[in-house]
């Protein structure tokens, strides 16, 4: 399915207030799975309080023993530092990567902002190498911006 037609589906599942914010991410997190089909794993991150850390709030795909990353660490790390989008074509070419499954071949990771603050990050893994573009980046933003609106 096109990107731009999962869109109105997002902001459908957001707007629902009969749901928790917790199960309306986790809604967009198997739309997003179960609709784009490099689209193998699909969580959220938030920052966990005040600690220098992040906590998964909620996810679709296999199990993680990732529930807890520190800044630095890994790719969702990383952005928790840089505030920057991090697109990893290949994750074996990368030193600081946390490995959530042997079959995960690239990751994107794009910060959440409220406020002007980081607070968290969409982070999806793929067991297709090389999978992600510009536009999976613009779709990836535009369901943060959104999200934010819930929170």
């Amino acid at each position: 399915m096109l990107l731009e037609n999962l869109k109105p589906k997002v902001i459908t599942i957001l707007n629902n207030n009969e749901l928790s914010v917790t199960d309306r991410l986790h809604e967009v997190c198997i739309l997003l799975k179960e609709n784009v089909s490099y689209y193998d794993w699909v969580g959220f991150y938030f920052k966990n309080g005040d600690k220098e850390e992040l906590k998964l709030r909620t996810y679709a795909g296999l199990e993680t023993d990732h529930e807890i990353i520190p800044f630095g660490k890994g790719i969702c790390g990383q952005v928790a530092l840089s505030n920057e989008n991090f697109v990893v074509p290949d994750v074996k070419a990368q030193d600081n990567y946390i490995a959530c499954s042997i079959d995960v071949k690239s990751e994107i990771v794009i910060p959440l902002f409220k406020d002007g603050k980081n607070i968290g990050q969409i982070d999806i893994d793929s067991d297709t190498a090389d999978p992600f573009t510009e536009k999976d980046e613009r779709f990836l933003e535009f369901i943060n911006q959104e999200v934010a609106k819930i929170l």
